[in-house]
C-alpha cells in the first residue's frame, strides 16, 4: 500500500489521503482547504490524482474541512462510491449543497463590490453540483467489515465530536491503517465518547489542540457570566457557531442556564437554515448522543428558528434594541448569515460577540480573536467596539489529554503514527508527548508526502 498526504499537513483543513493498492486508488476524506489565502487556492489547485481514476471515497464526518472537495470532486469526473455512516450521509445532505450556496453567494458579493481579482469571479462549485455529488453517498453501519476492493476492506468506530463522525481501520488482512478522522471528548455532555481501538499497523492521528488543554471552568459557569453581565448593559449577544455540534451545543447549555434561572429567559435564535436541520437530526440518531428523548426535544424546542432572509432580518425590528441571543454560522466567520448580526452588532460596546470554537489562521474569527480593531466584512471595515469573547471550553475536538487517553488503549505501538491535521505547532507538541509518554514512532508528514507502507 502507498499513502499520500494530500491534506492536513501544516494545518487544520483540507483533510485528504490518497490509498493505493494492487491498482486502486481510493481517497479518504475529501476536504476542502480553508483559513489562510495560500491555503484556499489549494482548492483550485490540480489535483495530483485523476478524480476519474479514484476508485471509491471514504469519508471520517461530514465537516466541510473532511467533505467539502467532494462536489468538486465529482464535477471534475469521480463517479465512484462515497462511504459514510448514516448520519454522515444526513449531515452531507445539509452541509454541501450548503457550501455550494456559500461558493455561489461569495462569487456574487465579488462581482457587486469588486474585491477579487478575477473577472467575473466564479464559484468553486455551485448548489447543484453538490447536489449532485450526493447521488454517490453509500451509507454503511458502524462496526461491521465492509468491503472496499477485492483486496481491501474498511471498518466504522464511533470517534464522538458530531453525529456520524468515525475513526476508520482499512485492512488488507495483513496491515491495518487507522484514520483517527476527528476525535471528539471524553466526556462531552451531548456526544459519546470516541470508541476504544486496541490495535493497527500505522495511525493517522489529528492534532487539533495537539498543545492545548482544555479549560476545566465549566461552559455553564462561563456562559452565564458572559450573557449575564451583557444583558445588564442591554447588549445583544452574537454567537458564531459551527452549524454542526457547536451550534446544538450552545442550545444545551443555554437551556440549561434558562431552565435553572440562572441567566433571564431572553429570547434565542438560531439562525441558521443548515443548523436547524442538524438540530433535528440530533432528534432523528438518538443512539449517538447522551441525551434523552424528552432532554432532546425541550433542548430544539427552547430558541426560535428563523430558515428564511426574511426572518433574520426580522430579529432586530421584533426586539427593538432589547438584549437577545443569536446563534448564527459559520463558526470561525467565513460566510453566512452570521456576517450580517456582525456588520450590525459589533461596532456597539454594549454587545458581545463569543467565539465558541476552534478559530484557523487567517478567519475573521481567529482576528477577532487576536484582538483586531477592524474587521473586513463583505468589502468594507468595521470598527469592533463589541466584548470579544473566546470560550475554549466547549471544543467538539479532544484536548492532548483525552487523545493520549485514547492512545493508551491501543496494544502495542503502531509501526508509526502521522500527525496530520493540526497547525505546526499543536502537531509538533502532540509528537512530542506520544513520543516521550508511550515511547512510539511518530512522524509529521509534509504536502503530498508519499508513504510507502
Amino acid at each position: 500500500m502507498k499513502l499520500t498526504f494530500l491534506g492536513a499537513t501544516g494545518t487544520v483543513t483540507g483533510s485528504k489521503y490518497l490509498l493505493e493498492d494492487d491498482g486502486r486508488k481510493f481517497l479518504i476524506d475529501c476536504g476542502l482547504f480553508q483559513g489562510l489565502k495560500e491555503l484556499r487556492l489549494r482548492n483550485w489547485d490540480k489535483l495530483p490524482v485523476n478524480p476519474a481514476d479514484i476508485d471509491a471515497v471514504v469519508l471520517t464526518h461530514a465537516h466541510i474541512d473532511h467533505s467539502g472537495y467532494v462536489p468538486l470532486l465529482v464535477k471534475n469526473g469521480f463517479d465512484g462510491p462515497i462511504y459514510c455512516s448514516e448520519g454522515t450521509a444526513d449531515l452531507c445532505d445539509i452541509l454541501l449543497p450548503d457550501s455550494g450556496y456559500l461558493q455561489e453567494e461569495d462569487a456574487i458579493q465579488a462581482n457587486k463590490h469588486g474585491y477579487s481579482k478575477h473577472h467575473p469571479a466564479l464559484p468553486l462549485y455551485t448548489q447543484e453540483d453538490a447536489k449532485r455529488a450526493l447521488e454517490f453517498l453509500k451509507p454503511v453501519s458502524f462496526g461491521d467489515e465492509h468491503r472496499l476492493s477485492d483486496m481491501l476492506t474498511f471498518r466504522y468506530t464511533h470517534a464522538g465530536h458530531i453525529l456520524g463522525a468515525a475513526c476508520v481501520q482499512i485492512s488488507d488482512g495483513l496491515t491495518t491503517l487507522t484514520f483517527s478522522g476527528d476525535l471528539g471528548r471524553l466526556h462531552d455532555p451531548i456526544m459519546k465518547p470516541p470508541a476504544q481501538i486496541q490495535d493497527t499497523d500505522y495511525l493517522i492521528l489529528e492534532s487539533t489542540y495537539g498543545d492545548r488543554l482544555h479549560d476545566k471552568t465549566d461552559p455553564l459557569d462561563q456562559l452565564e457570566a458572559v450573557i449575564t453581565r451583557t444583558i445588564a448593559r442591554g447588549g445583544t449577544i452574537v454567537i458564531p457557531a459551527f452549524a454542526v455540534g457547536r451550534a446544538q451545543s450552545l442550545m444545551y447549555y443555554i437551556h440549561e442556564l434558562q431552565t435553572a434561572g440562572r441567566i433571564p429567559n431572553i429570547p434565542v435564535y438560531l439562525d441558521s437554515p443548515m443548523a436547524i436541520s442538524a438540530t433535528k437530526l440530533l432528534q432523528k440518531h438518538h443512539a449517538e448522543h447522551r441525551l434523552s428523548k424528552v432532554q432532546c426535544d425541550a433542548v430544539c424546542s427552547s430558541v426560535f428558528y428563523t430558515q428564511t432572509v426574511e426572518q433574520s432580518k426580522e430579529i432586530y425590528s421584533k426586539n427593538n434594541g432589547l438584549p437577545t441571543i443569536i446563534i448564527s454560522a459559520s463558526g470561525m466567520a467565513t460566510g453566512g448569515r452570521v456576517l450580517h448580526h456582525l456588520k450590525h452588532f459589533i461596532g456597539d460596546p454594549r454587545n458581545t460577540v463569543i467565539l465558541a470554537g476552534f478559530q484557523a489562521a487567517g478567519t475573521r474569527g481567529a482576528r477577532l480573536a487576536q484582538g483586531e480593531t477592524e474587521l473586513k466584512i463583505h468589502g468594507d471595515l468595521h470598527k469592533v467596539r463589541a466584548e470579544i469573547v473566546k470560550l475554549d471550553t466547549m471544543s467538539a475536538h479532544a484536548d492532548y489529554e483525552e487523545i493520549l487517553e485514547w492512545l493508551g488503549h491501543f496494544r502495542a505501538p503502531p509501526r508509526k503514527t502521522f500527525i496530520t491535521h493540526g497547525e505546526p505547532e499543536a502537531a509538533l507538541s502532540l509528537k512530542f508527548k506520544i513520543e516521550e509518554r508511550l515511547g512510539w514512532t511518530v512522524e509529521i508528514p509534509e504536502y503530498k508526502q508519499i508513504e510507502e507502507l
